[in-house]
C-alpha cells in the first residue's frame, strides 16, 4: 500500500531544514558536554599536578631548612673546637706554683731549712719532640738556697728531690760550712722540671704542640 505526500513541496523543505538543525543543534551540544567534560579532567589533573608541587616545594623547604639548621651546628662545632684549641694553647706549660712549694714542704728535711726559691719555665716540648741542640728539653727549673744540719741533711734533701714527679736531674750547685766545725752547712741547690709536673691541662696543651 502506497502513501501519497500532499503536503507542499515548501513546507516539506521547511520540515526537513528543521529536522537537520536539530541534528546539528544535538550534535553540537554533545560536541560542547564532551569539551566541557575533557576541561574538567584536565582541570582536576591540573589542581592534582599543581598539589604535588606545593608538597614537594614544602618539602623541600623543611629539608633546605634542616640543612641550614645542620650547617649551623657544624660552624658552632668549628668554632667551639677552635676556641677550645686556643684554650689549649694558651693553658700549654702550666705549672701549679702553689703544687710546687707543697712539694718542697714536704720534701725538705726536718733538720733543714729554704732561705730562698726561685722558679723559671721554658716553652713546653711536645711528648716525644727530640729537643734541638742548644735548647732544653725541660718543661723549667727551680732552684733553692737555705741550711742544714749536717752534710748528710743535704744529700738526703738531693734524694728526696728525686722522689717528686716530674723533678728530674737534682743538683747542688754549693755548701759551704758556717764557721769552723759547726757541722752546719749552707747550700744552693735546684732541680729540672719534665713536663710530668706540670698541670693536666698544661700537660694536654705540651701533648697538643702547645
Amino acid at each position: 500500500m502506497s502513501q501519497v505526500n500532499l503536503l507542499p513541496p515548501e513546507l516539506l523543505a521547511r520540515q526537513k531544514t528543521r529536522r537537520l538543525t536539530t541534528l546539528i543543534i544535538g550534535a553540537g551540544a554533545v560536541i560542547v558536554a564532551v569539551l566541557i567534560a575533557f576541561w574538567f579532567l584536565q582541570s582536576q589533573k591540573l589542581s592534582g599536578i599543581n598539589d604535588d608541587i606545593a608538597a614537594q616545594n614544602a618539602t623541600n623547604a623543611g629539608l633546605q631548612a634542616q640543612i641550614g639548621g645542620l650547617q649551623d651546628a657544624q660552624a658552632l662545632q668549628e668554632e667551639a673546637a677552635g676556641k677550645q684549641a686556643l684554650l689549649t694553647k694558651a693553658f700549654a706549660g702550666e705549672l701549679s706554683f702553689s703544687q710546687l712549694l707543697m712539694d718542697l714542704s714536704k720534701v725538705i728535711p726536718s733538720d733543714a731549712y729554704l732561705s730562698s726559691f726561685d722558679a723559671s719555665l721554658t716553652a713546653a716540648v711536645p711528648s716525644g719532640t727530640v729537643a734541638a741542640a742548644g735548647t732544653t728539653p725541660f718543661a723549667g727549673s727551680f732552684t733553692v738556697a737555705g741550711a742544714a744540719d749536717g752534710f748528710e741533711s743535704i744529700a738526703s734533701w738531693l734524694t728526696r728531690l728525686e722522689s717528686v714527679r716530674g723533678w728530674v736531674n737534682p743538683w747542688l750547685s754549693s755548701a759551704a760550712e758556717i764557721g769552723s766545725n759547726t757541722g752546719l752547712y749552707t747550700f744552693s741547690s735546684g732541680a729540672d722540671l719534665s713536663n710530668d709536673a706540670l698541670t693536666d691541662r698544661g700537660r694536654e696543651g705540651a701533648t697538643g704542640g702547645g
